[in-house]
């Protein structure tokens, strides 16, 4: 009796029934956590999944964090020539739908996080913004968008990810133009007085998310990070 078969069909049971098994998330915004089954699957392991599922995260909330700043800043969406800030965040994220074969995916992510800072700078800032730090975090993953048991990635790429994105952060509450006013306008506070805090607690989530995926990737590769930190000043981003 041939017995490969056999074990195969046991396997792709297994898996359907891991598949379906679980009670799904709905989420506040109506999105849910099931994941569609494919034969894709067995070619993954757990962390691949893990990988892959906290890539999702810190791209949701690059694209919070992007609506918002449009919200925020409705000049800088009218630049570029959009109806809305919907319109113009949707097409900042259409290139990862074939990621691969977009040229976005090659920018150069250290100019371009610099430019939205230059008082000489006559674009769309918040796109020059999130472009950048789109195209960072995507390189951060070698562009990857699926990942499976023979894909490596490299925990030191996502730990610096994280601190550059600090350093964005620090420029983005910091940086004023010649009259004294934020570049962009960000945290803040509503008419009564309190405070807006939301871009930063988006900030914070999208810090956690890639700090808490190099330490499982450190562990797994058994790849100690070295630690480093940015030059806030000179914004001189460490290597990814």
């Amino acid at each position: 009796m041939n017995r490969i078969p056999a074990l195969l069909a046991c396997l792709l049971t297994a898996a359907l029934l891991a598949a379906c098994g679980g009670q799904a998330i709905q989420r506040k915004d109506g999105s849910s956590s099931v994941r569609s089954f494919s034969l894709k699957e067995l070619a993954k392991g757990d962390v691949d999944t893990v990988i892959e599922i906290h890539q999702q995260e810190i791209l949701g909330t690059l694209r919070t964090l992007t609506l918002k700043l449009y919200r925020r800043n409705p000049s800088e969406w009218r630049k570029s020539g959009f109806a809305s800030a919907d319109d113009a965040t949707a097409a900042l994220f259409k290139p990862l739908e074939h990621w691969q074969l977009h040229p976005q995916k090659d920018l150069p992510w250290e100019t371009v996080l610099l430019e939205p800072w230059r008082a000489d700078f006559g674009g769309d800032r918040v796109k020059a913004l999130m472009s950048g730090l789109v195209v960072m975090h995507m390189t951060a993953f070698n562009h990857q968008t699926e990942f499976y048991l023979l894909t490596e990635v490299d925990a030191q790429k996502l730990y610096n990810a994280a601190r550059n994105t600090e350093a964005v952060v620090w420029k983005l509450s910091s940086a004023r133009n010649a009259q004294g006013e934020p570049v962009l306008l960000s945290n803040g506070f509503d008419g009564s007085g309190v405070a807006n805090l939301s871009f930063e607690r988006e900030f914070g989530k999208l810090i956690g998310i890639q700090d808490t995926l190099a330490r499982i990737i450190e562990d797994k590769s058994n790849r100690a990070i070295r630690f480093g930190v940015v030059n806030v000043a000179s914004m001189a981003f460490l290597p990814i």
